[in-house]
């Protein structure tokens, strides 16, 4: 049996391992392990578990993640979402529809102190759910906008899943943040538009808010102030070079933190409950990294990533139509798998395709334009069923909305971001015009 054979036979045991339950990272490292004894045997398998776990884990970018994870945590703890809500309902609560924009808004701010989407999706729907219920809003577009914008966590800097990219393909972190900024702020504009269209469509789905007065209104506004100011001192410093991802993300967290325990809505309990969730999830994240790292030594010893790229480049299709491919792919994957271990498991093998084609770009920019562009279809899994992880959430918020009106309230976002994918796709500036002009 030719080691090819044996690589797409892993990749046959590791879906079914899935189809099952396993947890991915499980998965990947009985298949990695089993496959790399099957092949090479034992001794070889020995020989890169004796240090693999440490060149992985003592890698300095990854070292970002938990300080971004505790700055994540604190935020949803500090009352930041709750401010960031009043001060977007202020302003757009007013129009019809205008409570979902404004959740829509909140969301995307909110996601940029975060960097979660399914923290983002949990914590704002806690705070918009009972203003949406209160006003009567159809359960589809309350649920729907909640669900949708909580994927914009996933890409407005700081991302979790941004930095992981970045250290798969060993890519900039610091110009990865600055190509993921308009894109997602595209986001937000377009899922805004959405809502407007759709109001306009079923009037009674999205009534008016009540009028704020003038003092209101000023008081939403200073509640923005200071996620605005951490947004701005951590992202802002990152972008003109005051300091790498790392003390950024020190110096974001510790901001986080003073503002939550000036206004005396942080205890010590947080801090703890805080330390112990970062440290559950980074370990998970670590592990998966992990079980990425082994399944990729397997993968690449059988040669399957090389043979997909040869099979896609001699197919005869132009570059675009195999990008077209790879994204519909991963719409497919994210029917199956959270956005992490997607990209984690993706990524190894559709890099080495991207970088066989000529897209007419240099390849530090082919690496920010796909990383991001990759990001956006990620989103699309939170929100597409069976999975759609954002979905599950707000369901556990709202069990009285029946899942499937979710998954409805959704769909126009969805075509949304199918829209927002093909102005990426066609217009690779609207990515890569930062980070030349900041450059």
């Amino acid at each position: 049996m030719s080691n090819f054979e044996i690589g797409a036979i892993g990749l046959a045991a590791m879906v079914a391992l899935l189809v099952v339950r396993v947890p991915i990272a499980y998965a990947m490292i009985v298949v990695g392990a089993a496959g790399m004894t099957w092949m090479n045997g034992p001794k070889v398998l020995l020989a890169q578990l004796k240090n693999l776990a440490y060149t992985q884990f003592s890698n300095y970018d990854l070292t970002v993640l938990p300080l971004f994870l505790v700055m994540g945590a604190l935020a949803s703890r500090s009352g930041l979402s709750r401010d960031i809500f009043r001060g977007a309902n202020a302003w757009l609560g007013r129009l019809r529809g205008g409570v979902a924009m404004a959740t829509v808004a909140a969301c995307g701010g909110f996601g940029a102190v975060c960097g979660s989407s399914l923290a983002t999706a949990s914590t704002m729907g806690q705070v918009a759910l009972p203003q949406l219920r209160r006003l009567n809003y159809a359960p589809s577009l309350a649920t729907g906008s909640i669900a949708a914008g909580g994927t914009l966590g996933i890409l407005i800097p700081p991302s979790v899943v941004l930095i992981v990219y970045a250290v798969i393909i060993e890519a900039n972190i610091i110009t990865l943040f600055k190509a993921a900024l308009v894109p997602g702020i595209l986001a937000i504009l377009m899922f805004i538009a959405t809502i407007a269209i759709y109001v306009r469509i079923r009037p009674d789905a999205g009534p008016r808010g009540e009028p704020v007065s003038r003092r209101e209104l000023i008081d939403g506004t200073l509640a923005l102030l200071p996620a605005t100011v951490i947004f701005g001192i951590v992202i802002g410093g990152i972008y003109v070079g005051l300091y790498s991802p790392t003390p950024a993300a020190a110096i974001g967290a510790f901001l986080v933190a003073l503002h939550g325990y000036a206004l005396r809505r942080l205890t010590f309990r947080d801090l703890i409950d805080t330390l112990l969730e970062t440290a559950r999830t980074a370990g998970f994240i670590y592990l998966i990294l992990f079980g990425a790292t082994l399944l990729s030594i397997f993968m690449t010893r059988a040669g399957v990533p090389q043979a997909v790229a040869d099979l896609l480049h001699g197919s005869g299709l132009p570059p675009m139509a195999i990008l077209v491919l790879v994204i519909v792919l991963f719409i497919i994957l994210g029917m199956l798998m959270d956005s992490l271990s997607m990209i984690i498991l993706a990524i190894p093998f559709f890099w080495p395709v991207i970088t066989g084609l000529d897209f007419g770009l240099p390849p530090d920019d082919l690496e920010i334009w796909f990383g991001v562009l990759a990001l956006v279809v990620v989103e699309l899994g939170l929100i597409t069923p069976p999975v759609g992880l954002n979905v599950f959430i707000i369901h556990s918020l709202a069990k009285d909305v029946p899942m499937r009106e979710t998954f409805k309230g959704v769909m126009p976002f969805f075509a949304s971001e199918i829209v927002r994918v093909a102005l990426l796709v066609a217009f690779p500036a609207i990515t890569l015009a930062l980070p030349h002009w900041l450059l």
